[in-house]
Parts: C-alpha cells; structure tokens; sequence
C-alpha cells in the first residue's frame, strides 16, 4: 500500500476477536487505533471540516477552526486543519495526556487548556464558555461543535456501521462508548436500517451525565460528558451500561497481559460493559465492540501503576499477583 496524502491511512476492516473477556461468547473488537492519528476521530474529523466547507462556513487561509477535544479528535483535527490550511486551535483540559498535547503541538495546531471544573466536576463546560468568547471576539473563529455536529454522526453512518456491517451483517450486540455520541449515533442510525435486530450498547463511565446519571469527577478522557450532547437521540439505544474507571483500568491491564493489546480508555471501558453484561448474553452470540484507539496515549495514567494507586488506591500488583495464584490453583 502506497498512499501520497496520510489522510488515505485509514484502515476500515481490522478486527480481533478475544476469548474470556465474556465467559458466554468472544467478543469481536473493531481496531480504530491502526488509523492515522491513532483512533476513530480522523473519520469525524474530516467529516466535519468537509460539512463546514460545503456549508461556506469555513476557507482555507481565512477561517481559524476551534474546538473542544480532550485528545483524539483534537489530534485528528490537527492534521486535517493542517492539511488543508486552517489554523486551529483546540479546547482542552488537564485530563488530556502529555502525549497528545505533543502530537497537537507536532501537526501545528494551537493548544489551550482550561483548568477550573465546571459544576459537573468535569470541564467540559468551561471549555464550550471558553470557545463562546472567543467567537465573540474574533469572527474568523468557527466552532465545529462535535457535540452537536450532524456531520460526527454522519461520518459513523457512512463508515463505521458500514464497515462492521460488510463483515458481520446481523450481529447481535453492537457494544460503543459514548463520548459526544457521534459513533454511537450514526451506528445506531446505519443499524436500524440495515440490522435492526442488533441491540445497540452505550457504554458511559461513572460520572457521566449523558444518559442521565449524576455528575462526578473522572480522570479518563475520551467517553463521557458532563453535559448531554446535543446529537443524541436516547430512542436509538437499547440499553446503557455505567462502567466505574477502576473496572476500565483494570480491564485495560488485562487485555495487555492476556490479549497482547494495549487499549484506550474507552476500550477498556466497553470491554469491561461486556463483561458486566455477561450474564445476559446467550451462548455463542455475536458480540462485536469498537475500539476507538489504542493505549499509546494512556501509557502515563492508565497503565501507570503509581498514577493509578494515587488517584484510584488499586495496587494493581497485588490484584495480578492474587488472580495468578488463584488460577494457578484451579490448574
């Protein structure tokens, strides 16, 4: 594969199927992270700047293009403002890791983060009053919004869902973390169509006020809100599952030491829906999960043990320790 423009990096149709995440079924997990920029984003990214060309919102050389990203679409945005002659600026907060403030900074892109939480304990909403000003002060300033964004949702109908689709035509379960929505919606969409008896799983952290929920402080970025997105249509989701991040973190280690995969945030999350959901699961059903990225950039937080006993008190040593021995045991 030869490419001359690293936005044709994408790689649709990788999957892998991993045993014992659920005792009932495999579970087929769709990798995003083999695509340019590292995940899922650099669909709704280009998606989303093609809308605001075609909708004469946004020209090259004039327009600067903000949004508010805690990492992946930031990062994928970077690239494509880059590529096609934007100044960018994205929103940010203390939750994005160091890795990705790097790869924004790296494409070009201006980086603001915001420090003071907003009243969900998170700071998603003083990074929107942050943007809000700045399009009040500067007009050549345009806010993609993903939250509310049609072109997110249709870049996950048009690709995501079709992808899936191409390879597993009816599955039964279709697992997706829930962040501004727009994977979860426009698969919802694409499946209603096409598959309508595949149960659709959104998969939100403790903390998150998507679906519902009371507000709480989180430290993973890349799912959840502290504010219901504007893309949402809750009709199209058969069923939401809360996950803790302690049972994120403690998925993500596992499937680097049993599956040789070093995940997302997000993956351990829906990963550890499954595992939760397990019981309701028929025996040998199709199962299928996305992945949004994979753990490059949670290496200093998720996969960092002290990181992870300071601000969750898991000792993750002791607990692998333990389940070794247990298992040597039943040997």
């Amino acid at each position: 594969m030869i490419v001359d423009d690293p936005l044709s990096l994408m790689f649709p149709s990788v999957f892998m199927r991993l045993h014992g995440i659920a005792s009932r079924a495999p579970v087929v997990l769709k990798l995003e992270g083999f695509n340019i920029t590292g995940s899922i984003k650099i669909k709704s990214a280009v998606y989303m700047i093609q809308a605001a060309e075609a909708d004469g919102i946004a020209t090259p050389g004039e327009t600067t293009v903000v949004e508010s990203s805690s990492g992946n679409l930031g990062i994928a945005l970077s690239l494509v403002c880059q590529r096609r002659g934007y100044r960018f600026i994205c929103v940010t907060d203390p939750n994005a890791s160091a890795a990705s403030l790097r790869a924004m900074r790296a494409y070009g892109a201006e980086v603001v983060v915001i420090k003071e939480r907003d009243g969900h304990g998170g700071y998603l909403h003083q990074r929107i009053a942050y943007i809000q000003d700045l399009l009040e002060h500067d007009p050549s300033c345009v806010w993609l919004n993903q939250y509310a964004n049609q072109a997110n949702q249709l870049a996950h109908y048009e690709t995501t869902a079709r992808e899936i689709l191409a390879e597993f035509p009816a599955p039964d379960f279709l697992f997706l973390g829930a962040g501004s929505t727009g994977t979860l919606m426009g698969c919802a969409r694409r499946f209603a169509e096409t598959s309508p008896q595949t149960r659709i799983v959104a998969v939100e952290p403790v903390g998150s006020v998507t679906f519902g929920s009371p507000p709480a402080p989180r430290l993973i970025p890349g799912i959840g809100a502290s504010r219901c997105p504007e893309l949402l249509e809750i009709g199209r989701v058969h069923l939401v599952l809360a996950v803790p991040e302690s049972d994120t973190i403690r998925m993500c280690h596992e499937v680097a030491r049993e599956h040789g995969l070093i995940i997302g945030g997000s993956t351990g999350s829906v990963l550890a829906a499954i595992r939760q959901f397990d019981a309701e699961l028929s025996s040998g059903a199709c199962v299928i999960a996305v992945s949004a990225d994979f753990g490059d950039k949670y290496l200093e937080t998720v996969y960092d043990r002290d990181w992870v006993c300071r601000n969750f008190r898991l000792d993750l040593e002791s607990e692998e320790a333990e389940l070794a021995f247990s298992s040597a045991g039943h040997r």
